[in-house]
C-alpha cells in the first residue's frame, strides 16, 4: 500500500486525478504517459499531416489541361522558382534549367543593307535615302536601280490616310495602262457558246463553259483573268475558295463581269489592271517594265494616280495620300513626292 501511496502523490503532482480506486498498474501507466507528452502528441501531428496530404495523393493526372502531369510539373517549378528567390537563391536545380540560364549575349544583328546581296547594295548607293525625288527623277533611278538579270517589273506603293475597314474607303478600282503592264496575260471566258467566237476573235486564251468547269474542278488553272458573263456567275459560287485567294473571282467593279465579253476581253489584253487597298491601307500597282523606259513609265504612272485621285472618298476628313514610293520587283525603294492630295 505505501508503493500505491507514494504513486499517487507523484500523480497528483503531476495534476492526474487518480483515487485508491485505481490500481498500481493504471496509475503507473498515467504517469508514464504524463512523463512523455511529445509521444502523445506525435500521433495527432501525423495525423494532421496525412490529412494535409490526402487531397494530393488522391488527385488524378489529366491526359491534357491544369491537372495535366505537364501541367503540374510547371507549377511546381514555377513555387520552387518563387522560393528561391525569397530565400536569395537564384541558382537553378535542374541542369536543364542551368543550362537555360547560362546564355551568352545576344549577337550583334546587323544591318539589313549588309544582309543584302552585293548587287542589291551596288545599286542601293544611287539612292540617297533621306532624299523625295520628283516623279520622273525616281522613274528614271528605279530603271537603273534593278539588281536582278531579267526585265523587272517596275511597282508603285502608296500608302493611303483611309481606313479599309468602311465600306465606303476600302478603295478598290480599275484603270487601263497607256503601255501596257509588260506582261503576257492569259484571260479565260466563261460565257454561253454564243459568245465563244467573239471572245476567242477578241483573244482570249481560254473559252468554254462545261469544259471549262471540268477543268476547275481538277483545279486546272491557266489564266490570269476570268471573265464571267452576269448569269453565268452562280454556277462559279463552288469555286469560290479555289479562285478568290487567288484574286480571280469575277467581279464587276474589275469589269471581269460583263455582258460584252469581247470588250472585256480586248480591255484585259490591252493592259487593264485591278488594284486595292490592303489591310494596311497601302496599294500597290505594276505599272510596266524597268525597259519601258521613263517616258513610258509616267504615261502609265499618270493613268494610275489619275485614277486613285477619283477613288479618294467623300467622307475621309484626313489626307488622303500620306507617302509614295517606287522600286523594281528586288531593287531598293525611292521616295517619292506625293502626286495625288
Amino acid at each position: 500500500m505505501a508503493k500505491k501511496a507514494d504513486l499517487l502523490e507523484e500523480a497528483t503532482k503531476l495534476g492526474l486525478k487518480l483515487t485508491d480506486k485505481n490500481t498500481i498498474a493504471e496509475i503507473e501507466k498515467a504517469i508514464t504517459g504524463a512523463n512523455v507528452p511529445v509521444v502523445e502528441s506525435a500521433p495527432a501531428v501525423a495525423e494532421e499531416v496525412v490529412a494535409d496530404e490526402a487531397p494530393v495523393e488522391e488527385a488524378k493526372v489529366a491526359k491534357a489541361g491544369k491537372r495535366s502531369e505537364k501541367a503540374l510539373k510547371e507549377v511546381e517549378e514555377k513555387i520552387a522558382k518563387e522560393e528561391r528567390k525569397e530565400h536569395g537563391d537564384t541558382t537553378p536545380q535542374s541542369p536543364e534549367a542551368e543550362a537555360h540560364s547560362k546564355k551568352g549575349p545576344r549577337p550583334v544583328t546587323r544591318p539589313l543593307i549588309e544582309r543584302r546581296g552585293k548587287a542589291y547594295r551596288k545599286v542601293a548607293e544611287l539612292v540617297e535615302k533621306d532624299t523625295v525625288y520628283a516623279l520622273a527623277d525616281a522613274l528614271e533611278l528605279a530603271a537603273k536601280t534593278n539588281p536582278s538579270k531579267f526585265d523587272a517589273s517596275v511597282e508603285v506603293h502608296v500608302r493611303l490616310g483611309v481606313d479599309p475597314r468602311q465600306a465606303d474607303q476600302n478603295i478598290r478600282a480599275t484603270v487601263s495602262l497607256p503601255n501596257g503592264t509588260g506582261k503576257t496575260i492569259r484571260v479565260a471566258v466563261f460565257a454561253p457558246e454564243a459568245d465563244h467566237a467573239a471572245a476567242k476573235k477578241a483573244g482570249a486564251d481560254v473559252v468554254g463553259d462545261e469544259t471549262f468547269l471540268a477543268q476547275l474542278d481538277k483545279e486546272e488553272i491557266n489564266f490570269d483573268i476570268l471573265v464571267a458573263t452576269p448569269a453565268f456567275m452562280p454556277r462559279l459560287g463552288k469555286y469560290a475558295r479555289l479562285l478568290g485567294p487567288r484574286g480571280l473571282m469575277p467581279n464587276p467593279k474589275s469589269g471581269s463581269v460583263a455582258t460584252d465579253v469581247a470588250k472585256a476581253v480586248k480591255e484585259a489584253k490591252a493592259g487593264k489592271v485591278e488594284y486595292r487597298v490592303d489591310k494596311q491601307a497601302i496599294v500597290h500597282l505594276s505599272i510596266g517594265k524597268a525597259s519601258f523606259g521613263a517616258a513610258k513609265l509616267a504615261e502609265n504612272a499618270k493613268a494610275f494616280f489619275d485614277s486613285l485621285q477619283s477613288q479618294k472618298p467623300a467622307s475621309l476628313k484626313g489626307q488622303y495620300v500620306k507617302t509614295t514610293s517606287i522600286s523594281t520587283t528586288q531593287g531598293p525603294g525611292i521616295k517619292v513626292e506625293n502626286v495625288v492630295n
